[in-house]
């Protein structure tokens, strides 16, 4: 008797557990407008924003942990290259191979980050790219670390971590965000953005049973920015942070 394929799929367990799980092993392709290893401007869901792909990225079939940027206020505008700046955008610019997918948006003039629209960024971007959703982490400074300390509060199964530069939260509100660790780090000379705010809110987060860092550059002023993202331990942190039970 002559079986066509779904008989064949139904008939023998194994063998389709096999040929599915070899499709789902697939390698991605490269959105179009993306490259791997390069840099790229893309737009979705009305907001624009440069996207990294690591070189790899059509080569392996794991999924690739997600690091997303938001920048300060002085960036804000219709010129994309601003965002490439400062942190991690920057440091892609220079040359260096980020070993994750990393999207780095842009706010409009006068504008703050609004966590609704970045929720609903990051469900767009899940849906697009090769992203483990277990490896979703974001950092920010100064406008982007408060932009990173909201999100985390409002949607806390959205980050797997923080890492907020010279940027804080509402006090009253992290014990929302008792799940998401937090690496933050300030300059003690900040005239621009306070350091007792930030100080205030990770004890918070701490006595919510949370965990939390902050590491605090004396003699620093607003531009905490510069060895926060020379640190040779953020990075690493960042990627090593998985969402578990949540």
């Amino acid at each position: 008797m002559t079986m066509n394929r779904r008989q064949l799929l139904l008939t023998t367990p194994a063998l389709s557990a096999a040929l599915l799980g070899g499709c789902a092993a697939l390698p991605p392709k490269v959105p179009e407008g993306l490259a791997a290893g390069e840099q790229r401007a893309w737009e979705l869901e009305g907001q624009r924003f440069w996207v990294w792909l690591p070189r790899e990225y059509a080569q392996r079939s794991a999924r690739w942990p997600l690091v997303v940027f938001l920048h300060g206020s002085g960036e804000r505008g219709t010129d994309l290259e601003k965002v490439k700046v400062h942190g991690p955008p920057m440091q892609v610019a220079h040359g260096l191979a980020y070993p994750a997918i990393l999207v780095s948006p842009q706010l409009e003039d006068g504008q703050q980050w609004d966590p609704e629209r970045l929720h609903r960024l990051l469900g767009a971007l899940k849906a697009r790219l090769h992203i483990d959703p277990q490896r979703c982490v974001g950092t920010g400074l100064s406008l982007g670390g408060y932009g990173m300390w909201q999100w985390a509060c409002t949607y806390p199964r959205d980050l797997a971590a923080i890492a907020p530069v010279c940027g804080f939260g509402d006090v009253r509100r992290v014990a929302a965000m008792r799940d998401v660790p937090v690496r933050g780090y300030h300059g003690d000379q900040d005239k621009n953005v306070p350091l007792a705010p930030h100080v205030a809110c990770v004890e918070a987060l701490r006595a919510a049973g949370g965990k939390a860092s902050l590491t605090i550059y004396p003699g620093v002023g607003h531009d905490a920015w510069t060895p926060a993202y020379n640190d040779p331990e953020l990075l690493p942190w960042l990627l090593a942070q998985r969402q578990t039970g949540r």
